[in-house]
C-alpha cells in the first residue's frame, strides 16, 4: 500500500512539473511576451496570441503595454523659495518593441525604480523655475515643462509619456494668507477705480448738461437780439387774454397790430 501511495505521489509530481513546463501558452490583449533562454533576454518579443517555447530551456515573461497611471505627491521649492506640495499624475505605457529592454534593465518593478523617482525629480526641476504665484497663474506652462522633462528621462528607457497633469498645488499657510490679502486688495482697488470712473462720468455728464443749457441760452439771446419780433411773440404766448384794470405811463401795452 505504501509503495502504491509513493508511486502515485511520484507520478503526480511528475505531471505537475510537465504541466508547468508545457510548451504552449498565450499572450493576452494589451500585453507582450519576452522570451528568455536559459534566463537571458532574447530579441524575440511575442505579440498577443498563442506561443510555443522549448521546455526547461525557454521561459516567457509577460509585460503590460497598455496605458497605466502613476500618481505621486512631490515636495519642492519655488523660485522665490516658497515650499510647494504638488499632487501630480502621469499616464504612460511601455513601448511594445522595447519591453525586453525594460525588463532587462528594470525588471517588473520599473514603476518604483524609474517612473516614481523621475516624477519627483521633474517636478522639483520645473518648480524651481517659477515663483509661487507663477505656478498658479501659469499652471499649463508648468505642466508642459514637467512633461518635457519626463519625456527626456523616460522615453529613452522605453517608457512613453501619454499625458501629465498637475492635480493640485498646495502652499504654506502664510503664503496662502498673503495671496488672499493681495487678491482682496486688488479687488478693493478695482472697486475704487470703478467708483472713480463713475464719479468722473457723472461729472462729465453735468458739464455736458451745463454746456447744453448755456448754448441754449446763448442761442435764444442771439435770436432775441437779432429778431425783436420774437420778444413780442413770447409776450403774446404768455398773455392770458385779460387787459389790465389800471393803465398808466408805467404800464406797457402789448402792440397787437
Amino acid at each position: 500500500m505504501r509503495k502504491f501511495i509513493g508511486r502515485g505521489l511520484f507520478i503526480f509530481i511528475i505531471l505537475i512539473v510537465l504541466i508547468s513546463q508545457f510548451p504552449l501558452g498565450t499572450v493576452n490583449a494589451g500585453q507582450r511576451g519576452i522570451r528568455l533562454r536559459f534566463g537571458a533576454v532574447t530579441n524575440d518579443v511575442l505579440n498577443e496570441g498563442l506561443y510555443v517555447r522549448i521546455p526547461f530551456v525557454e521561459q516567457i515573461v509577460v509585460m503590460e503595454v497598455r496605458v497605466q497611471k502613476e500618481e505621486v505627491k512631490a515636495d519642492a521649492a519655488s523660485k522665490d523659495l516658497q515650499t510647494v506640495q504638488s499632487d501630480v499624475a502621469l499616464n504612460y505605457h511601455i513601448e511594445p518593441s522595447k519591453v525586453g529592454l525594460v525588463y532587462q534593465e528594470l525588471g517588473r518593478s520599473y514603476n518604483e525604480r524609474l517612473i516614481a523617482p523621475a516624477l519627483q525629480e521633474a517636478v522639483k526641476a520645473s518648480t524651481a523655475k517659477f515663483t509661487a504665484e507663477e505656478l498658479v497663474s501659469k499652471r499649463a506652462i508648468v505642466s508642459e515643462d514637467i512633461k518635457i522633462i519626463l519625456r527626456e528621462k523616460l522615453e529613452k528607457r522605453g517608457i512613453i509619456v501619454d499625458d501629465f497633469a498637475i492635480v493640485n498645488f498646495d502652499f504654506s499657510k502664510a503664503f496662502n494668507e498673503a495671496i488672499e490679502s493681495k487678491v482682496t486688495a486688488e479687488q478693493n482697488a478695482l472697486a475704487s477705480k470703478n467708483k472713480l470712473e463713475q464719479i468722473k462720468f457723472e461729472a462729465e455728464q453735468e458739464v455736458a448738461k451745463s454746456k447744453g443749457r448755456a448754448e441754449a441760452i446763448k442761442i435764444e439771446s442771439d435770436a432775441l437780439r437779432d429778431n425783436p419780433q420774437v420778444l413780442e411773440l413770447r409776450k403774446i404766448e404768455k398773455w392770458d387774454g385779460k387787459l389790465p384794470q389800471v393803465t398808466g405811463a408805467s404800464t406797457p401795452l402789448i402792440n397787437i397790430k
